[in-house]
């Protein structure tokens, strides 16, 4: 694994893995749009309060014993932690369009409506990948037990997903492109 060494200090060599190395992030074109549009916020608008805090807070003097200071520059230092992460998740994004997906199979960016066989209740979701997943909006991740379980199968078939409370069974009632 080639790394690269990014110097943030003089006294600690931060190390970031290349691109190339970087495990591929499966992204709806939706998600690709909403992660780009987040860094460009935090990349500006976002940035430029942070920056006026900390203006704001050496205005008030000595900066060794200034805990709005220290606030404001703690809050920086995540918010470029969040922005680096993020433009990582970019670089290493696989854009799924629907013309992709193979029909009738569950895949990300499939819309699928499963069934729990033991409560009788149907759920719609939509298929994404970890970087995208929601469950609360029915987002549901390719890598969660339930979206491992689905992936690559067909209406119809009824799948099990073990849970802690016991297995789960779902049967996909129907998938389609999103």
């Amino acid at each position: 694994m080639r790394e690269r060494t990014v110097f943030s200090s003089p006294i600690a060599p931060l190390r970031t893995p290349d691109v190339d190395t970087l495990k591929e992030v499966l992204l709806t074109p939706e998600g690709f749009e909403k992660l780009k549009e987040e860094i460009e916020y935090l990349s500006n608008d976002k940035r430029r309060e942070v920056a006026e805090r900390i203006k704001q807070a050496r205005e008030f003097g000595d900066i060794s014993e200034n805990s709005e200071y220290d606030d404001a520059k703690n809050e920086q230092a995540m918010l470029e932690h969040r922005i680096a992460t993020l433009e990582e998740r970019l670089k290493a994004a696989r854009v799924v369009e629907a013309k992709e997906l193979e029909k009738g199979i569950v895949g990300v960016g499939s819309k699928i409506r499963l069934k729990d066989i033991e409560a009788n209740e149907t759920t719609e979701y939509v298929m994404v990948g970890s970087a995208e997943a929601d469950p609360e909006n029915r987002k549901l991740s390719n890598e969660s037990p339930v979206g491992q379980a689905v992936m690559g199968r067909k209406k119809g078939e009824t799948v099990e997903v073990a849970a802690p409370r016991g297995a789960l069974k779902f049967k996909i009632v129907d998938v389609k492109a999103a």
